[in-house]
């Protein structure tokens, strides 16, 4: 895994995970890999590992199973909102960056459907 020194790392490792989990690599109820696993995986070290899945089971994203390890929620509303979460964000950070180049609404929206048309395009 490639990380983003602007951001920190174990922040980066929940996302990677919560990407996971939302596209369904990782399904409801499944097991995780251990802490030395996914450090291994990422390429992280196992104290920054374990405090991203610190974080996630605060979030109750991830459940842990004493002396079995740390499995996805099997809450499927909880996916769902950590879905709808995660692409409202990427969504907020593209309009702000687009605002920024001093895009009114309209245009931002025309933008979008311009691309997603022409990626359309592009994959037929």
């Amino acid at each position: 895994m490639k990380f983003d020194d602007k951001i920190p790392i174990y922040i980066q490792i929940k996302n990677y995970l919560y990407r996971r989990i939302i596209t369904g690599d990782l399904q409801p109820g499944e097991k995780l890999p251990s802490v030395r696993q996914l450090a291994v995986d990422v390429t992280a070290n196992v104290n920054t590992v374990q405090r991203a899945l610190s974080e996630m089971l605060a979030n109750k994203v991830i459940e842990s199973q004493r002396g079995k390890g740390n499995f996805v929620t099997a809450d499927e509303e909880m996916i769902s909102n950590l879905k709808a979460e995660v692409v409202h964000k990427q969504i907020s950070i593209a309009y702000e960056e687009l605002h920024s180049l001093k895009l009114t609404d309209e245009e931002i929206i025309k933008e979008f459907q311009q691309y997603i048309h022409d990626r359309s395009a592009q994959n037929a």
